[in-house]
């Protein structure tokens, strides 16, 4: 076995996670391309699957799970991850590497043990055991693989039956997302570029340059990302840029910047005419923005290392609040998040977004414009924040969004927008356009 395949490459990501919590994809960098999707894809998957895959390893296992080491159990998760949902792995090679995995990071006996599950495991392919527990909250978290308290959450304010077809949502493998970059190509070019490639692909009618596609390892390998051509972004990340709606020559702000993403989409609608100011606070993520702002031909742009609730600014006629959230509407992207928050992270995110509301309501000029948007699908982190926020500011006030948006993801009065990933086919985004009063 290569020390260096993708199976083994996930176990070490999945290994370091079980440890610190944090999705460590350096390994990711020792593989080929090809290898770095399928690390990839059996990371994100096993997260997706963890606590249905541990119950099938408490079934058929004669060890307690709550007694192996984590490296065991992440072997195993991978093997019945392999067995179950790769199709295109046969049943004997799934079964061989994790056993070969075992053996070479652990012992001889520990892959005779992986080898005995896995071997009882595919007799009952067909016919495996479902969640049988009594707790009801427990029953559908195990079954769809997501937190307890997030269960709760979601059955509560949706009920069972749209909870379940939420996290049936974010157990899919998810498809992307290819915006045109209008500093280097347009949609037309980029269509007859994808079409000659082979590429499928759908263009959206919500917003403009927009392709979803089933895969963006064409994109990668024919280097368009490099080449400035077109970003991995959801249909709904393009909604706050949209409402913003910079008009060339303004001064902007985009907050919490990093990547870069919104930086570059505010440019070309700006057709690099104005400024503006990308600020971040970590100075690691900040590399990423210069990165991809000089990719992508983005050369209005200043960026700045700041804390936003720290520093002064001058006033701009319009702030991006792109605000630090929970990120419950990206988890069949970012299936390592529904495992990494708490309730109690909730309430912390909910704080930090008040402050930053705040000092960004600070930086916007007299008849100026706010961006207000999240990941997130918790009222706490969007309504309920931009209600708290109105009861202080009598100075500004919300914008219909009717002219910038299609009608399917508005609110009712048309304030705001809320995507949802089993109603929309996107991830789930909210935003808001605030109007400061002169």
């Amino acid at each position: 076995m290569e020390t260096q395949s993708a199976r083994y490459t996930s176990i070490l990501i999945l290994n370091s996670f079980e440890h610190t919590h944090t999705l460590d994809q350096k390994p990711l960098n020792k593989l080929e391309k090809q290898d770095r999707q399928q690390a990839q894809e059996y990371v994100q998957g096993i997260l997706r699957r963890k606590s249905y895959l541990d119950f099938l390893i408490s079934k058929y296992s004669s060890v307690d799970i709550d007694e192996m080491k984590p490296e065991f159990k992440n072997i195993l998760r991978l093997g019945i991850y392999d067995l179950i949902f790769m199709d295109g792995t046969p049943e004997y090679a799934a079964i061989n590497e994790a056993v070969e995995i075992s053996k070479k990071t652990m012992s001889g006996k520990t892959g005779d043990l992986t080898n005995a599950i896995l071997r009882k495991i595919q007799r009952d392919l067909d016919n495996l055991p479902k969640p049988d527990f009594e707790d009801r909250t427990k029953l559908i978290a195990t079954t769809f693989s997501h937190p307890e308290w997030m269960v709760e959450r979601w059955v509560k304010r949706f009920g069972e039956r749209e909870a379940f077809q939420l996290m049936q949502a974010n157990n899919r493998r998810p498809e992307y997302y290819l915006r045109v970059n209008g500093l280097k190509t347009n949609s037309d070019n980029f269509t007859l570029r994808m079409e000659k490639t082979g590429v499928e692909f759908e263009e959206s009618d919500w917003l403009p340059g927009y392709f979803k596609v089933k895969s963006i390892n064409t994109a990668r390998s024919k280097g368009w990302f490099e080449k400035g051509l077109c970003q991995v972004q959801d249909i709904a990340g393009g909604f706050a840029p949209a409402i913003l709606d910079p008009q060339p020559g303004e001064s902007v702000y985009d907050l919490c910047a990093a990547p870069g993403t919104k930086t570059i989409i505010l440019a070309e609608m700006m057709k690099n005419e104005g400024s503006i100011l990308a600020v971040d606070i970590s100075s690691e993520r900040i590399s990423s923005i210069a990165n991809n702002v000089t990719s992508y031909g983005a050369d209005n742009v200043k960026i700045r290392r700041a804390d936003a609730n720290e520093e002064r600014f001058k006033l701009a006629d319009a702030v991006l609040l792109d605000a630090p959230c929970t990120g419950t509407g990206v988890l069949s992207k970012r299936a390592d998040l529904r495992w990494r928050r708490t309730s109690e992270d909730l309430k912390e995110f909910a704080e930090k977004q008040a402050e930053l509301l705040d000092s960004a309501a600070n930086m916007v000029k007299k008849g100026g414009r706010l961006v207000y948007s999240t990941c997130s699908l918790e009222p706490e982190e969007n309504m309920e924040q931009i209600e708290k926020f109105l009861q202080t500011y009598d100075n500004f006030e919300l914008v219909d969004l009717e002219n910038y948006l299609p009608e399917e993801v508005l609110s009712e009065d048309r304030k705001h927008y809320q995507t949802f990933p089993h109603i929309h086919n996107c991830d789930g985004h909210f935003g808001v356009l605030l109007h400061r009063k002169i």
